[in-house]
């Protein structure tokens, strides 16, 4: 009867904690980046890269100074690179990592743009 009072108690206490949690729109935090040069324009919303998730796989020297350059504005990304596999696309390209298939994967920044089915965005 103590163990079930306890596990009772203990799943209250968790369900209480998450419903204090706010749920927010997507955003980039702890060192991820917004790319937002051509997106918007193209009819887009901006893409965040969650350069946490790479970093804690990769060591920094795949990436930099290879394929992306460290200076801000520095790389030119649009999708036609991409596509030919260049700054993502050396990895994304369906072999190495998920190929760029699905609009919504990246293209997840806070926007007022909704990706039309037609374009990939698909659940």
């Amino acid at each position: 009867m103590k163990k079930v009072i306890i596990v009772v108690s203990f799943s209250v206490l968790v369900v209480s904690l998450f419903s204090l949690v706010k749920l927010r729109s997507t955003h980039a935090e702890y060192a991820d980046l917004t790319l937002n040069r051509y997106a918007e324009q193209a009819g887009m919303p901006p893409v965040i890269f969650p350069h946490w998730f790479h970093r804690i796989r990769f060591k920094c020297k795949v990436c930099h100074e290879d394929i992306f350059i460290m200076r801000q504005g520095s790389n030119d990304i649009n999708m036609g690179k991409i596509i030919q596999g260049e700054y993502c696309g050396k990895c994304h390209n369906g072999r190495i990592a998920w190929a760029p298939l699905y609009c919504d994967r990246c293209h997840s920044g806070a926007s007022t743009i909704v990706i039309p089915q037609a374009r990939g965005f698909l659940k």
